[in-house]
């Protein structure tokens, strides 16, 4: 997974250019890299939970690029988070992840959307129901 991180620092690390009174230029690229790498591992952890995280993390990093800048480092972004995206989700597929969803409903009355535990059939939200499931049982 950290290819994608690592394909969105190595494409926008020459761009840093941070105000001088706030960081330093390696500084700087330690955050982009910190950046990308937490949001890959995010994104990897629960890709259908992570609203727009392209956008999410250009607006953590964007004060560290000028202005001139910030249209070819969004574009990157969005470029190497989608593909991050369609990856994870291809193997959720390939290993038939997608397939199970939680038991139990939302609060709206919908059917939860999640992935349960492994060996469950609650999600780590509504786990609490199967626990009340075999103390009744």
């Amino acid at each position: 997974m950290y290819r994608f991180s690592r394909a969105i620092f190595v494409e926008i690390k020459d761009l840093v250019d941070p105000h001088p009174e706030t960081v330093s230029i390696p500084e700087g690229k330690r955050r982009v890299l910190q950046s990308s790498e937490a949001t890959i591992e995010r994104l990897a952890r629960d890709p259908h939970y992570f609203a727009k995280p392209a956008q999410s993390l250009f607006h953590e990093i964007r004060h560290l690029f000028s202005i001139s800048n910030q249209a070819r480092v969004y574009n990157t972004i969005d470029r190497h988070i989608s593909a991050a995206v369609t990856y994870i989700l291809e193997e959720i597929e390939r290993n038939g992840e997608g397939m199970a969803s939680c038991k139990a409903t939302t609060r709206k009355g919908k059917p939860c959307q999640r992935t349960p535990l492994p060996d469950r059939e609650y999600c780590p939200s509504h786990q609490h129901l199967e626990e009340r499931t075999h103390v009744t049982a």
